[in-house]
């Protein structure tokens, strides 16, 4: 495939059933380079042998939840401000209608037991920010006071000036008359024209003042909700888990931070049992370096782990419970899959769904189990599990196919001491043979999949074999396979790295070793700068959205009060023997710096500070720096900045890895 075409990955999100089994909703999403934007909508199934149809006709619709009697959908759409709101629409489809109307957009939302009430959450600026005072510029806002050790978050910005409050709104009916647009009057009514009204109802707040609220789960006429509390001297990633009332009238803890766990999920079984999905941080809250993801329920007595995090990984971004019946559907990511399980409340583990899929969502009702997965053909299709049988009920990856997929190969290799290795290889057709680009991905507790990946598709499409592994520091391995490089970055990682590369050439003859490359982004692009550092065998290197500096980083970063004292230590000489910009000086590859300007994951002065140290020794280096965009510009950017990248990445190995 080449760079256009990333307009052909659709992906499926989480999809939503009817009680009874009779149908399905489900949003999809693909790049679009004339919007220059993610677009997308709703489309409904009728279970089991319907054919998918699109439901709505938004720019880009998403997060369907179907009401408790499905006859209704809710999901976000974008206002005409750009923010995402609530509609509602009939659950078979017609015009939806506006439920909410947050000045800077709903976050999370879920329907009350009965249907008539709808919770969400929502950023509330701070009088005189965020456009609340109309020609009001940024610029011109009053200063930011800021005392606790974290102020912004990538994708986000500032965050104590905009807290996530929770709300309740009465859920409009899809039926009634739509409101018009007011006409002109003549005399002294004309000097103050009135307001189109937009909502039916107003939403209630539930609490104004406090820390900030995450998430929105109705359990009976409570709502549950995880508290965010910015911390006044060091980070604390212990979760509070809130119970808040849905007339307003209080709240209660279900999870204190003496239960030592970080949040990611919530859910509520019929029968009213709260599970969870989070992981033990420790006494001390900051325990995050492969953090053992599980299952958990709230007990009376707290909480009970149903899963093993040792051997059952359930820490997969976008990873979500599914109550079914007195047991529970998650995802574990393992060797580049993430395959569905059930797990009872004794904690009995079986598979529902494995084999070369990345379960990416899921939902179940009636003996019927639906599952959004990515596969080696496409990037994203909806399956349906019953009986035990799988059966795919979706075609969005045809388009994708017919651009041309390359071929994957699988492999383990051992490295050095016998430590095996997994990863993948891809070359384009022909007998070679090929220059070889060499891959590391971000996390580094993260991992490469089977999934079709549009990052290596198009350098074989421009005639690259790729090269690409889980290296010790990846996770879907167990937790001591990603724990090992913690105040060790740049050790057994690097040594995986490498000995896959050459083992994979040396077995292969249609791979070139004497013509390769490296590129990274995130810890991929901290890993390339560390091996380039260390070993001068490679024609180029793209060093992209990377963590560099370790001392600047703690200062810089939304994570940086956490992340590398965690991962590289607190004492200046072990983080030196860590740091990329300690050996910048040892780099004579040609490399190509990349970043965007508002990341805050891995600022932009770890990029400036790498290539003026690269120019400033005489190393042949470049600087390509992306507008508006921030940690996420290669999976969620804009899509022409997308295909620009990918242009100038390949401008880049053209010149310093050409191909014949």
């Amino acid at each position: 495939m080449r760079a256009e075409d990333i307009e052909k990955l659709v992906s499926v999100g989480r999809p939503e059933i009817a009680p009874d089994g009779s149908f399905a909703v489900f949003a999809v999403s693909r790049p679009d380079l004339v919007a220059n934007r993610a677009v997308g909508q709703l489309w409904r199934i009728d279970l089991p042998d319907g054919a998918p149809r699109r439901l709505t006709r938004g720019t880009a619709d998403s997060a369907p939840r179907l009401s408790p009697d499905a006859s209704r959908i809710a999901f976000l759409r974008g206002d005409a401000k750009g923010k995402p709101q609530i509609f509602v629409v009939d659950g078979g489809g017609g015009e939806p209608v506006q439920a909410t109307d947050a000045a800077l957009g709903v976050s999370e939302f879920d329907w009350s037991p009965d249907g008539h009430v709808l919770a969400f959450t929502a950023r509330v600026p701070e009088p005189g920010r965020y456009g609340s005072v109309e020609g009001l510029d940024a610029a011109a806002e009053a200063p930011r006071r800021i005392t606790g050790v974290r102020w912004h978050a990538n994708g986000l910005g500032y965050l104590a000036d905009r807290p996530s409050r929770l709300f309740v709104i009465e859920a409009p009916s899809t039926d009634s008359e739509p409101f018009y647009e007011p006409a002109a009057v003549t005399g002294a009514e004309d000097e103050k024209p009135k307001k189109k009204q937009v909502l039916a109802h107003q939403a209630t707040p539930l609490g104004e003042d406090g820390p900030s609220q995450s998430g929105a789960v109705f359990a009976g006429d409570e709502i549950l909700t995880v508290i965010d509390d910015i911390e006044p001297m060091r980070r604390d990633l212990r979760s509070v888990v809130a119970a808040v009332r849905a007339d307003g009238s209080g709240e209660r803890e279900v999870l204190g931070r003496d239960a030592n766990l970080s949040v990611d999920e919530v859910a509520v079984a019929d029968d009213g049992t709260i599970a969870l999905l989070a992981s033990d941080v420790g006494p001390e809250g900051i325990d995050f370096v492969a953090p053992g993801v599980a299952l958990w329920i709230v007990e009376p007595s707290g909480p009970r782990a149903l899963t093993d995090p040792e051997t059952v990984d359930l820490g997969e971004v976008g990873s979500h419970i599914t109550p079914i019946g007195d047991d529970f559907l998650v995802q574990d990511r393992t060797r580049g899959r993430v395959r569905l399980l059930r797990v009872t409340r004794s904690g009995q583990v079986t598979e529902v769904l494995g084999g070369d899929v990345e379960v990416a969502g899921h939902a179940s009702a009636a003996d019927r189990i639906l599952a959004a997965i990515a596969t080696p053909e496409s990037f994203g299709e909806l399956m349906l599990v019953e009986s035990g049988e799988p059966r795919t009920l979706t075609a969005f990856g045809a388009p994708a196919a017919h651009a041309g997929i390359a071929s994957v190969r699988e492999l383990t290799i051992d490295g050095r001491e016998g430590y095996p290795v997994h990863g993948w290889v891809a070359t384009p057709q022909g007998d070679g043979p090929f220059p070889v680009i060499l891959q590391i991905h971000g996390g580094p507790y993260a991992s490469y999949g089977i999934h079709l990946f549009d990052e290596t598709q198009v350098l074989v499409d421009a005639g690259y074999a790729v090269v690409y592994c889980n290296p010790r520091g990846s996770a879907g391995y167990g937790r001591e396979h990603g724990r090992v490089i913690r105040q060790a970055m740049g050790t057994v990682d690097f040594a995986d790295v490498i000995d896959f590369l050459e083992e994979v050439v040396a077995a292969d003859s249609s791979l070139d070793g004497s013509r390769v490359g490296i590129m990274g982004g995130s810890y991929g692009g901290y890993l390339t700068a560390w091996v380039i550092a260390h070993d001068h065998r490679f024609a180029g290197a793209i060093v992209e959205r990377a963590f560099l500096d370790p001392v600047s980083f703690q200062g810089t970063s939304d994570i940086g009060a956490f992340f590398g004292d965690e991962y590289v230590g607190i004492d200046s000489g072990v983080i030196a023997r860590q740091s990329p910009m300690a050996v910048v000086d040892h780099v004579t590859t040609p490399t190509l710096v990349i970043h965007s300007e508002l990341d805050f994951r891995c600022p932009l002065e770890q990029a400036t500070r790498y290539y003026s140290a690269l120019k400033r020794q005489g190393t042949d280096a470049e600087l390509l720096v992306f507008p508006g965009e921030d940690h996420e510009l290669t999976r969620s950017g804009q899509p022409r900045h997308r295909v620009e990248r990918f242009e100038a990445v390949l401008d880049w190995w053209r010149r310093k890895l050409p191909i014949g």
